[in-house]
């Protein structure tokens, strides 16, 4: 049975940081392509950040040079720092594993394996 297990949100000004973890058990990080996603309230849910096995990161454009997706294999966790935090970041945050072409358009998620989430609240 996998289970993807996020935390780290909060409650943070403007141009602060924040670090979410993803604890995955079930699966192995390090054999599948990660990725991160968000959802803010009335909207899609939008993938911002993914790794390959490889590894490789890409990013969304609203969010390139202030996140950075990583993995720590040994902890089977996958991580998301988050940089100058702006009010638009406000969503929940989600981890997946991610299949498909490796580009932000073209991943998609494993529908079974969502998890609980974490909410992310940029507000001065």
């Amino acid at each position: 049975q996998v289970s993807l297990v996020e935390s780290g949100g909060g409650l943070v000004r403007p141009g602060g940081s924040l670090r979410l973890s993803c604890a995955a058990s079930g699966i192995s990080i390090r054999d599948n392509a990660m990725g991160w996603y968000r959802q803010a309230p009335g909207k899609q849910r939008e993938l911002v950040a993914a790794i390959s096995m490889s590894p490789r990161t890409i990013y969304a454009d609203s969010v390139k040079g202030r996140f950075t997706i990583s993995r720590d294999s040994a902890k089977n966790t996958v991580y998301l720092q988050m940089n100058s935090l702006k009010p638009e970041d406000t969503a929940i945050y989600y981890c997946n594993v991610v299949s498909g072409t490796f580009t932000i358009a073209t991943l998609y998620p494993r529908a079974d394996y969502w998890g609980q989430g974490t909410q992310v609240t940029v507000s001065s």
